[in-house]
């Protein structure tokens, strides 16, 4: 049997129809750019996310940007992101003239470890970019007390966290502002590129409004330095279509989580763990073993596939060599990115194809 890590198929041909009936509506208005489609969305997000403000552009890395440029970060600033993270976090704050400062995670949860953030706090320390990694909500009550208690701006990279609730508050609605991607292998994907901020702050929304925009508000009027970056109306107008499903793809995701955290049943297999009163989305579920470079050659071999969600980490990688880590710097982000293995989990799979990925995996040895 064949099993590919992620497959989109069947959730487009499921909606295929009025995805096509959306390009067609679109096609004929003739108008592509910040829109009424951009605008139905934003506020159909806004209110599926339970917050004030919604504001489409480029990117997921576009999102968390220009919501740091929105609150005024940048040089000689510093912001504190996970050490066990896609690099787009860290990218995030170097675009914005801040300087990252990595935090070890929890190992069992993978996302930033709370008893570890005042240690890295300093006096140039102006925000807290919190990941809810893999769909997983980071503990975000602790986090809002340090928060409070140093004056600190949260932001969450809520990526691979669409829909994911935290003491039933759905994610991209418990800090100052958040960044979302619509890249289209995420939960709610785009057919492209695209991405979000969120907030209840009106300032912080009306400045990443202008920013997206060249820093205009006003055609030919420019209050900031801005950037283009805008969603277009035809990835507006899809996800529209998209996010009328999200709550059920997101719950055939949970039922295959399920089966997965209930069925394997293997020592050298360490499955995930959830934190109390927290509800994942499982973007990705994600198996450790220190095993895992023979695990993959087993699961390939048997038509598996898998992928490393991240062989390297973001203080080894070259693009950071000037703030000169050396390995071991990071111990518990350098061990993650040897053991992890993300399993296939994708709307559609079949409950043969589900035990299929779990008899395999209890039979290795």
């Amino acid at each position: 049997m064949k099993i590919p890590f992620v497959n989109l198929k069947p959730m487009h041909e499921e909606i295929k129809s009025e995805m096509n009936s959306k390009f067609q509506e679109i096609y004929t208005k003739n108008w592509f750019i910040l829109g009424k489609e951009v605008q139905n969305f934003e506020q159909s997000f806004s209110d599926y996310c339970n917050v004030k403000y919604c504001v489409g552009c480029g990117s997921g890395l576009d999102a968390l940007h220009l919501a740091l440029r929105g609150l005024n970060i940048g040089s000689g600033d510093e912001v504190i992101v996970p050490s066990n993270t896609y690099i787009a976090t860290a990218l995030a704050v170097s675009y914005a003239g801040a300087k990252p400062i990595f935090v070890e995670p929890n190992l069992e949860t993978y996302n930033i470890n709370p008893d570890l953030i005042e240690d890295a706090i300093t006096r140039n320390t102006k925000a807290l970019m919190v990941v809810h990694l893999y769909g997983q909500p980071a503990e975000m009550d602790r986090i809002k007390i340090i928060a409070k208690k140093y004056n600190l701006k949260i932001i969450e990279d809520c990526a691979q966290a669409h829909g994911a609730k935290y003491k039933d508050k759905i994610v991209g609605s418990l800090g100052t502002g958040a960044g979302f991607s619509f890249y289209p292998g995420k939960n709610l994907g785009a057919l492209g590129d695209g991405g979000a901020v969120t907030t209840n702050n009106e300032e912080l929304a009306k400045k990443v409004r202008a920013l997206r925009n060249y820093g205009s508000n006003k055609k030919y009027f420019n209050e900031y330095r801005g950037f283009n970056s805008r969603l277009d109306e035809i990835q507006a107008g899809f996800l529209s279509v998209k996010l009328k499903y999200l709550k059920k793809w997101n719950e055939y995701r949970r039922k295959i989580a399920a089966k997965y955290i209930l069925n394997i049943r293997n020592d050298n297999i360490i499955l995930p763990h959830v934190i109390d009163n927290a509800e994942p989305v499982w973007h990705l579920f994600v198996v450790k073993s220190k095993k895992r470079k023979d695990l993959q050659k087993y699961l390939y071999e048997k038509g598996i596939g898998s992928l490393i969600h991240y062989p390297i980490p973001i203080h080894l990688q070259k693009a950071y060599k000037d703030l000169h880590f050396k390995q071991g710097d990071f111990p518990v982000a350098e061990k993650i990115s040897k053991e992890v293995l993300s399993l296939p989990i994708w709307y559609g799979m079949k409950d043969r194809e589900i035990e299929y990925v779990i008899d395999v995996l209890n039979k290795w040895k």
